[in-house]
């Protein structure tokens, strides 16, 4: 499986009763689809996988597939606990979804071994396609990625540490002892701030939220990042995405809630957030409203 493009993580719509809406979730998916995304990653950090329940998971994944029809792939979280972990591949399957992404196991923090023993079993469990999830608690050395790389359906590591030299000497060692095919991804919040970085390394994708409420400046700086047009990426970087970041670190979890926020300010009504997510103050929302316009003028 190899994928190109920005990747887009939906958020996941709810109605005025606070139910998962999976007819808007469609028209949201469908929205970005038409801005040519390399894939979709529904039911992860973006759409909220922390507060969705299992009968909910798999209604949000099933409205993903359905609404991308076999476009692009589609990809659905798998992570918490041991079991929830294994009850999401399995449910991602039955939905249809391309592959997972293997989310950081719920609380606790094990040692190396148990957290490759976790990405073991949840390979056990499907035999979808697994891209790894690297923050948090769950931190790989580069001789366990090349492990766990080894496993058949385990095809990329998504990095939401931001260290670097670690990154550095994985991709390295991935390069080595497996080859080419294996997939790299920059997965820190607000990922295009520090792409350049990464694609330096050897990490050439990276998720987008901005994706999700505007999507052609997102593609603007794909295309920039890409092609070596650094005045281009350095101007969006600082008219749009450098005081989205400062706007995104006031208040904890708003690397979510903006996202929702900025979906809702482009017409769609996908609801508020689930706590322990809080919505953004009026102040805020302004602000979101405000780095809207300035992306509308700069594509």
């Amino acid at each position: 499986m190899n994928l190109d493009g920005v990747l887009f993580f939906p958020v996941t719509p709810f109605d005025a009763s606070g139910a998962v809406d999976p007819d808007l979730l469609a028209t949201h998916v469908k929205s970005g689809l038409a801005h040519g995304p390399g894939a979709v990653f529904a039911a992860c950090g973006t759409g909220e996988f922390h507060a969705l329940d299992l009968d909910e998971y798999e209604t949000v994944v099933a409205a993903a597939v359905g609404a991308v029809g076999g476009a692009v792939p589609v990809f659905g979280g798998a992570g918490g606990a041991f079991s929830h972990a294994i009850a999401c591949a399995r449910r991602a399957a039955a939905a249809g979804a391309d592959g997972l992404l293997v989310l950081p196991p719920y609380l606790v923090t094990g040692p190396e071994a148990g957290t490759v023993a976790y990405v073991e079993a949840v390979a056990a469990a499907t035999d979808l396609p697994l891209v790894l999830y690297q923050r948090g608690g769950m931190r790989f050395s580069p001789q366990a990625v090349v492990r766990l790389a080894r496993l058949p359906t385990v095809v990329g590591l998504k990095d939401g540490l931001g260290d670097l030299d670690l990154m550095q000497r994985i991709v390295l060692a991935v390069r080595t002892e497996i080859g080419e095919d294996f997939m790299f991804f920059n997965g820190l919040p607000t990922a295009e701030q520090t792409q350049a970085a990464y694609q330096a390394i050897g990490v050439p994708l990276y998720s987008s939220a901005v994706f999700c409420f505007a999507p052609e400046l997102s593609v603007a700086f794909h295309h920039a990042v890409t092609s070596g047009d650094e005045q281009r990426r350095t101007h969006l970087l600082g008219a749009f995405f450098r005081p989205l970041v400062e706007l995104r670190d006031s208040v904890p979890g708003y690397a979510v809630s903006l996202v929702k926020a900025g979906v809702r300010l482009r017409g769609l009504d996908v609801g508020g957030v689930r706590p322990p997510l809080v919505d953004p103050s009026a102040a805020h929302l302004q602000r979101i409203r405000e780095l809207i316009e300035v992306a509308d003028g700069l594509v």
